[in-house]
């Protein structure tokens, strides 16, 4: 194989990547072992399950990522930081994309349904139908579509909760209003630095039209506040000890701070503060949360 040959495949095996968004979907594989984890402390640890697990959601998130792209490829041509992703920049075909996807979700979601089970399945496919068939087009729409793409992205920590054994119960709608929650300040903080870009490509923010910044700061305050008092519910469950409600207030209410900050001065600074702080707390807060979750 001759060098351009190699240089070549580097370029393809970047851009399958991109197009399964690979580095973002690490996010989900992380928030569905940390389900399975907190389920195993009830209802035991097996490794096959686990690895099943993980297999089958990747499959799945990287299918619907592919999808994902295919329905904004104008959007992402008008935005510098999606211009060169490989649609767009037609170094990938439509059809390979279009098949990728498929393959992907379909093997994905029969991968759980087989040697998983059904429930984590379903959880999956409705992940696939909510990111792909009603956040991605609501973004051109309404702004309400933040609240819809963070309900997807808050479904992978049931699917490895109920893999484990659990079922649709009170720990799996806490897993799912942590994940739901954190994402909301981080994805404004996102919007509101790009939101001149989201402007011209056409999608409908809460930051569109934001200069000052009170409007995105006002609401990343109220779901930083929420999440704080969150971290008491696992708590009067019986199922984590105080000390985590204790740190979950913490962290929640730094957050808070942070974003009232942003809203008070407005500018890009407090902004990535707050941005960076929303990194920072879900790898502090799933570490806190399974160092004081109780077995059984």
């Amino acid at each position: 194989m001759n060098e351009g040959d190699q240089q070549q495949r580097g370029v393809f095996r970047r851009d399958l990547a991109v197009l399964t968004k690979v580095r973002l979907n690490t996010f989900v594989l992380v928030t569905t072992f940390f389900g399975y984890y907190l389920g195993s402390r009830t209802f035991g640890w097996n490794g096959m399950t686990l690895l099943n697990t993980l297999v089958g959601t990747a499959a799945a998130a990287f299918g619907s990522a592919a999808f994902n792209q295919l329905m904004e490829i104008d959007e992402d041509a008008r935005m510098k930081r999606t211009a060169d992703r490989p649609l767009p920049s037609k170094r990938m075909g439509v059809v390979f994309a279009f098949l990728t996807g498929a393959v992907l979700c379909t093997f994905g979601l029969t991968h759980l349904s087989v040697t998983v089970g059904n429930l984590p399945a379903v959880l999956a496919l409705i992940t696939v139908v909510a990111y792909v068939f009603i956040y991605t087009p609501m973004k051109c729409k309404h702004s309400v579509n933040t609240l819809l793409g963070a309900i997807p992205g808050a479904i992978p920590p049931v699917i490895g909760w109920t893999a484990a054994g659990g079922g649709i119960d009170a720990v799996a709608w806490f897993l799912f209003a942590l994940l739901f929650l954190w994402q909301l300040p981080h994805f404004i903080a996102i919007n509101w630095m790009c939101r001149e870009e989201y402007e011209d490509a056409g999608y409908q923010m809460w930051s569109n039209g934001d200069v000052s910044g009170i409007k995105s700061g006002r609401l990343a305050l109220i779901f930083s506040l929420s999440l704080a008092l969150l971290a008491f519910w696992p708590c009067l469950l019986g199922r984590a000890s105080y000390a985590w409600g204790v740190v979950g207030l913490l962290l929640g209410s730094w957050m808070g701070l942070l974003a009232y900050r942003f809203m008070k001065r407005g500018d890009r600074e407090h902004a990535r503060k707050l941005f960076l702080f929303t990194l920072l707390y879900l790898p502090l807060a799933l570490t806190m949360l399974a160092v004081f979750w109780k077995k059984g």
